[in-house]
């Protein structure tokens, strides 16, 4: 089946050069140039991945990005920006995106990035159990739902995957470079500090349970350890 792409991009020749090269490439493209004809644009196609530009006219593309986590909370978002500012970074993390790539940018770059968040956002086909436990926690990957009995803390679709390796990996050390590598596909300082940003995300969610720990191995990466 081939992949539903919405993009928004408000510069008309990028956005043709952008369109012309996904679908080149065998995506089916919906692509925009006014924020505010997203929303209807986006539940009629139900797309696999959203590209959004930043500064659009009519809405923003951190506001989408919002709208859309309303209707789905588990479709890829990567922003496409000249902005590069670490604040505009982390507004755009937190407004529900997957991704961040800056302008300018080439072609091979993008299609990789699309091309790692599609693959981690794809069903694992019953391979995975349905609960892992963490601890005192139930990670749940699948729904992207951390449970510490009564209480569920729904993650980004960054978030459950970074755990998800963290996981399988557990009471071992975890190189930097082979998570960055792994779930951003690349490991430039940029994605590094976002790396940063989750890890410490991560270890606020499950402070509850001391038995449970990631750990900075200085130089290496991370050991997450689960003791219980």
């Amino acid at each position: 089946m081939p992949v539903k792409v919405l993009y928004v991009e408000d510069e008309p020749f990028l956005g043709q050069i952008v369109k012309e090269s996904l679908e080149s490439r065998d995506f089916v493209v919906t692509m925009l140039a006014d924020g505010l004809a997203v929303g209807k644009a986006f539940l009629e196609c139900m797309p696999d991945i959203c590209v959004l530009d930043v500064m659009l006219p009519g809405k923003d593309g951190f506001s989408i990005a919002r709208e859309i986590r309303q209707h789905d909370a588990d479709v890829p978002i990567i922003f496409v920006t000249a902005k590069n500012q670490t604040d505009d970074v982390l507004q755009g993390f937190r407004s529900g995106g997957n991704d961040y790539l800056r302008k300018p940018f080439s072609m091979e770059e993008l299609i990789v990035r699309m091309q790692n968040l599609i693959r981690l956002s794809a069903p694992s086909n019953g391979k995975s159990p349905d609960a892992i436990a963490i601890g005192e926690y139930r990670f749940l990957p699948l729904l992207y739902e951390l449970r510490l009995r009564q209480h569920v803390r729904k993650l980004s679709h960054r978030e459950s995957t970074l755990l998800r390796y963290l996981s399988d990996a557990r009471n071992t050390t975890v190189h930097r470079k082979d998570i960055l590598l792994k779930l951003w596909g690349d490991d430039s300082f940029f994605n590094s500090r976002n790396l940063d940003v989750y890890i410490t995300k991560l270890r606020d969610y499950l402070k509850e349970d001391p038995s449970v720990s990631i750990i900075t191995i200085k130089g290496v990466g991370y050991q997450f350890t689960v003791t219980a």
